[in-house]
């Protein structure tokens, strides 16, 4: 008999809606509802049948459908054009962006509580001016997350052997545990800092605990009570056209 893989992903379509079933090695069932689309996914038991999964689902259909509608009422960011006086995010707040064409090093600069200032050279194009704000959103994060690791690592008596910044599509961090390796995705860094302290802090409990576990939801409610406030700020704010998940 073929050896059961570790984790196994297929879909379902449950009342229309088409549901995503992960099967892995957990002892119960966890159903989640995701934005910016309302994507279902749904974590189970490596044992668990498709007819029991699909029961599971029609009993949490009214929730799954409040879920989807309350996420197809929030705003949504417009295609990026990089051009004078579109709006940009930086730590949760609202900035307009002014270009300036100039023969120089490109960079970004803040001007006051309201502008954003990236200067590029003549005729640079949507995707390079992109680009350039794309590197300097990576480096205030990668300046704001040390003093973070530094603060919480002692606290839970955990160490990070290495953590990075990069795009992720589907979540806004991971944690390798065995590796002891974090990754923090880059969209962070347009969120308010709080939800960057509550994205690190869930992936070092992961060096503590492995799983979304009864266990994993205690420590956090030990060392940071407020997470879930920070969560809901965090997929409840303007939203891209990525799927982000948490």
């Amino acid at each position: 008999m073929a050896a059961v893989k570790a984790t196994e992903t297929s879909h379902l379509l449950v009342g229309g809606i088409k549901v995503e079933v992960v099967r892995k090695d957990i002892k119960n069932l966890h159903l989640g509802v995701y934005p910016p689309m309302g994507r279902v996914r749904v974590a189970v038991p490596l044992v668990i049948s498709d007819e029991a999964v699909r029961l599971a689902v029609i009993d949490k259909l009214g929730w799954i459908k409040r879920q989807r509608a309350k996420f197809a009422e929030q705003p949504r960011q417009s295609q990026r054009e990089m051009v004078n006086g579109e709006s940009h995010y930086f730590l949760g707040k609202r900035y307009r962006l002014r270009m300036h064409a100039v023969d120089a090093p490109p960079r970004v600069v803040v001007r006051g509580i309201t502008s954003l200032d990236l200067y590029v050279r003549p005729g640079a194009t949507v995707e390079q001016r992109e680009l350039v704000l794309l590197a300097w959103y990576r480096d205030q994060l990668k300046a704001l997350i040390p003093p973070l690791l530094d603060e919480w690592q002692p606290i839970l008596g955990v160490q990070a052997s290495q953590w990075g910044v990069k795009k992720m599509k589907t979540k806004w961090g991971s944690c390798n545990t065995a590796a002891k390796r974090i990754w923090l995705n880059l969209e962070l860094a347009k969120k308010p800092e709080m939800c960057l302290e509550y994205i690190v802090v869930h992936e070092l409990v992961h060096l503590l605990e492995r799983k979304h576990s009864e266990r994993f939801t205690a420590l956090m409610d030990s060392y940071l009570p407020n997470w879930r406030v920070c969560r809901e700020t965090l997929n409840g704010g303007m939203l891209g056209h990525e799927v982000w998940t948490y």
